[in-house]
């Protein structure tokens, strides 16, 4: 209880000392609550229901909370910065993790900001390939929490496309928006991490789309050589030897690439009766991985970079770090913790319920996410700091450790004590409080 009355009360701070950003302060830390109240969706109305049903804020009118969810005075980039510098040990190995990925939040609706027809790659035979959907691309960080990975949310930007920019900006010309790349977008989210973690190196854990050069050279530009990348080789993807040393005498520039090895399917191939066994924490237990490490140049990126080979069956895939001093299984271990990202998005649009809001204007979308990323984020810190491990409610075969629910019942069995409520004060008792265990046992 007094873990999480800390995290909220660092956070309640950063708002300004006058009546209404104390008013404020206090909205803020009960709707952070009762968005990861393991009992209903985020949505607004459900959100004020909660306020009022579970923590006894029975004096709130709904045009002022609803206000309040789309006001563009919460400040968000100190309450950001401020998250960030609370994450407990963020660094593993020494090295700051970063998780980047983007992800689609299907909607309904014409008027619902960031919404434009997205391209779904993993669209099943009976979906549509083009939803209209908001394209969001999400920055986290991976670390391990009590004994298994997590992937706190740190950072995220609504990807629009050209067109749609035009649309928008012709609707509503007092706050024009500005193209910008994913790359750009993502640049920029990574920037502003690394401002808070000051002269720690950085990994950027990511998948075939984002390993390349269009990321990792601004990267390199704005943060110099602390920043690495950590990624997939596409199958297709010419690999070189190093370039060796030039004879004295020979005329011209020093080469850069070595001699051309072949394509990675290629050297997957050939490299196969050449690997060796390796164990890997991978996915939640110790695993005998097979594997193969080779030196090369890679043009894509313009760098020298450590290739790593693993085989399964009949498949393999192909993982780079431009970060030469890691492992084997180092690299093994942070790509699949990179999965941890895909989970984050589960946890947000599903469990969390971020996907079923209704809001469509531009400051309460945006502030809708901020908060169910928060909240998310609150909720891997609090289980770090405390001293016992969740236990998991739903037991599942082959899954040993807790789950993103099981922190969410914690965080829930300690809001709910009448000491938490002393410690920030309600401005009533609420008369249905008597029904909060039972539906903490009807809850999931």
């Amino acid at each position: 209880m007094f873990i999480l009355h800390e995290i909220l009360t660092n956070l309640k701070n950063e708002f300004t000392t006058s009546r209404k950003g104390h008013e404020r302060g206090s909205w803020f830390v009960y709707t952070i609550l009762a968005i990861l109240v393991p009992f209903t969706s985020s949505k607004t109305s459900n959100l004020l229901r909660c306020l009022k049903t579970l923590f006894g804020i029975t004096e709130i009118e709904k045009k002022r909370f609803y206000t309040f969810m789309a006001s563009p005075k919460i400040p968000w980039q100190r309450l950001w910065q401020r998250l960030w510098q609370m994450i407990p040990y963020p660094l593993t190995d020494g090295r700051l993790l970063l998780a980047l990925d983007d992800y689609i939040n299907p909607k309904t609706g014409k008027k619902i900001f960031g919404c434009a027809k997205v391209f779904d790659h993993a669209a099943k035979q009976n979906q549509s390939k083009y939803p209209w959907a908001q394209n969001v691309v999400a920055l986290g960080l991976l670390k391990i929490v009590k004994g298994r990975w997590a992937c706190l949310p740190l950072s995220y930007r609504f990807y629009h496309l050209k067109k749609s920019v035009e649309r928008i900006n012709c609707h509503d010309h007092r706050r024009p928006l500005a193209f910008e790349s994913k790359l750009e977008q993502v640049t920029q989210m990574i920037t502003a991490v690394a401002t808070v973690f000051d002269l720690s190196r950085i990994t950027v854990v990511t998948d075939s789309w984002f390993g390349n050069n269009g990321l990792f050279r601004p990267l390199r530009d704005q943060l110099g050589r602390r920043v690495d990348l950590l990624s997939r080789l596409r199958s297709n993807s010419n690999v070189f030897e190093l370039p060796g040393t030039q004879a004295k005498g020979r005329v011209g520039r020093p080469r850069k690439y070595g001699k051309k090895l072949g394509t990675a399917a290629a050297l997957a191939m050939k490299f196969k009766s050449l690997a060796g066994e390796y164990s890997v924490n991978l996915y939640g237990r110790e695993r005998i991985v097979i594997a193969y490490e080779q030196m090369a140049m890679l043009r894509t990126l313009r760098s020298a970079v450590k290739v790593v080979w693993v085989y399964r069956r009949n498949q393999w895939v192909a993982i780079f770090s431009t970060d030469t001093s890691l492992s084997v299984q180092q690299i093994i271990e942070y790509y699949g913790a990179r999965w941890k990202i895909e989970a984050l998005f589960k946890e947000l649009k599903r469990d969390i319920g971020s996907a079923e809001t209704q809001t469509r204007n531009q400051q309460a979308v945006s502030n809708h996410l901020h908060f169910c990323m928060l909240a998310a984020s609150v909720a891997w810190i609090y289980a770090d700091r405390i001293s016992k491990t969740p236990k998991r409610r739903h037991l599942v075969e082959g899954r040993s450790h807790y789950a993103f629910s099981d922190i969410r019942r914690s965080i829930t069995q300690a809001a709910v004590e009448d000491n938490f409520s002393r410690l920030f004060p309600l401005p009533r008792k609420s008369a249905i409080n008597s029904l909060v265990g039972i539906l903490l046992r009807m809850a999931a």
